[in-house]
């Protein structure tokens, strides 16, 4: 079987670095320790964006709602004491 899929287009580190707003450098670091997936192309480094949206989604936090950190029918402490 003859695979016909297009091949990705492929970025460099500089391209990833201005894509996500770091430095150059940065993603040297992240490369570095592998904490972000990247391919080895005849030794050079090169990233498939799908892998890195991919890496960004898994690191995205959940939005906080303030209704969660409180429940709507209570109402806030107050403390007690009072300085003087």
């Amino acid at each position: 079987m003859v695979n016909t899929d297009p091949l990705p287009h492929l970025l460099t580190i500089d391209q990833v670095a201005d894509q996500l707003g770091i430095t150059i450098r940065h993603v040297r670091r992240l490369v570095a320790e592998r904490r972000v997936p990247f391919l080895k192309v005849g030794g050079l480094v090169r990233f498939d964006p799908t892998d890195i949206a991919a890496w960004l989604d898994d690191a995205r936090h959940p939005r906080s709602d303030a209704r969660t950190l409180t429940q709507p029918d209570q109402e806030p402490k107050r403390c007690s004491s009072r300085i003087r």
